[in-house]
């Protein structure tokens, strides 16, 4: 492959059409995507394009996406965001001072956790932001002079890298969930942080990379079923969730089915929706693996199966993670978009707004779907214009 083909999708996607014996006119029949991107995409002028069109073009080219997208990676977090967090990010960098206030506890840290946890389960970030960079130097302290503090640090560090990512603050992310790595009690605890770098990989557009690393842990937790604790079960059913959500992004949805019947049956042992204390981020079960089989249908641009399978799947009095939850929602409102049902949508997106707005708004797959309503209808009304406001929609 030459300098130039590898160096941008446009290369690539021209190389793989012309083997496949297509012309662009029928490459964007075949995938769906517009003949003007594909030429704009080939000829260099768009360097990148979002990864549910790449996904597109991968199965009309029959190739994986990363193929495709070998060197992609998603756009972090805006200006206003990096400006927010820097205290916390600085707090991760930089050691407490010392002085003379009183050194914290291993008691009082903890507690300060159970306490902030709430907040990182209904993406109160603005508060969050402001109590994580004392809470971080406390829990380093701590290492300092007792190994006991370990694993309270690590559990901080796994709900600080969590809330990175979902800022999309993604090479800070990174850098925790190394952290956290190393501050793991167990192999259980380890791969609750590897399911997390899982999901952020995804974030990032890194789906080969997301794929190979949750299935190699997924492997290396197995459990035998016949003796299985929920804890095992949570932490192998999610490894086996971010391979599928890997898998079927990168086109390859034999591995994605195979992952998630892996998926049901170690939820269908767990019997029911199970969440250790204080630890949302473990929930897991069969509810958490009907949602996610929503958003696979979702990427495999299946909008009807997404609306029958949301039917059917009992949300109301639901506790997993809020972002869980609101995910399916955006696959729902996103398949109502394809439906042409743009005031269920709408409907859909406002009931998300009202639940979690500082998570909606840095959900690009939520501002891609309102961009898709607001260009299709000839007027706006208060309620669009609200959430092309909250979601950052450019005037």
């Amino acid at each position: 492959m030459t300098e130039e083909t590898s160096s941008h999708i446009g290369g690539r996607l021209r190389e793989i059409r012309k083997r496949r014996g297509l012309t662009q006119q029928g490459l964007a029949s075949a995938s769906g995507v517009s003949l003007s991107l594909v030429r704009k995409l080939e000829q260099g002028e768009r360097p990148d394009t979002r990864l549910e069109t790449a996904r597109r073009l991968a199965v009309a080219l029959r190739v994986p996406t990363s193929r495709l997208i070998a060197d992609r990676h998603e756009e972090g977090a805006d200006p206003q965001t990096v400006d927010r967090w820097a205290a916390v990010r600085e707090a991760l960098l930089t050691p407490a001072p010392s002085g003379p206030d009183e050194p914290p506890t291993l008691d009082g840290v903890r507690d300060a956790i159970k306490a902030a946890v709430p907040l990182f389960a209904s993406d109160q970030f603005a508060e969050l932001s402001t109590i994580l960079p004392a809470l971080l130097r406390d829990a380093d302290a701590l290492v300092e002079v007792s190994s006991a503090a370990r694993r309270v640090r690590g559990r901080l560090l796994q709900l600080t890298g969590w809330l990175l990512t979902q800022t999309r603050q993604f090479d800070a992310a990174e850098a925790v969930m190394e952290r956290a790595m190393d501050d793991a009690a167990d192999r259980l605890d380890a791969a609750a942080t590897v399911s997390t770098q899982c999901w952020l990989l995804l974030r990032r557009g890194s789906v080969a990379d997301a794929r190979e690393l949750a299935i190699q842990w997924a492997d290396e937790v197995e459990p035998r079923m016949s003796r299985a604790t929920p804890e095992d079960l949570s932490a192998w059913g999610w490894l086996l969730l971010r391979a599928s959500a890997a898998s079927i992004r990168d086109n390859r949805p034999g591995e994605a089915d195979d992952t998630l019947r892996l998926a049901k049956s170690a939820a269908v042992a767990t019997g029911q929706e199970w969440t250790p204390a204080g630890d949302f981020l473990r929930t897991f079960g069969p509810v958490t693996v009907a949602l996610k089989q929503a958003e696979t249908a979702m990427i495999a641009d299946r909008p009807d199966q997404v609306l029958r399978l949301a039917a059917s799947i009992p949300t109301q009095g639901l506790r997993p993670s809020s972002n869980n939850l609101n995910r399916h929602r955006l696959d729902v409102a996103n398949a109502r978009v394809r439906q042409r049902q743009y005031a269920e949508a709408v409907e859909v997106l406002n009931a998300v707004r009202q639940a979690a707005p500082q998570w909606l708004a840095h959900q690009r797959y939520a501002r891609d779907i309102v961009e898709r309503i607001v260009t299709r209808r000839r007027t706006l009304t208060g309620e669009i214009r609200e959430l092309a406001d909250t979601v950052g929609l450019p005037i």
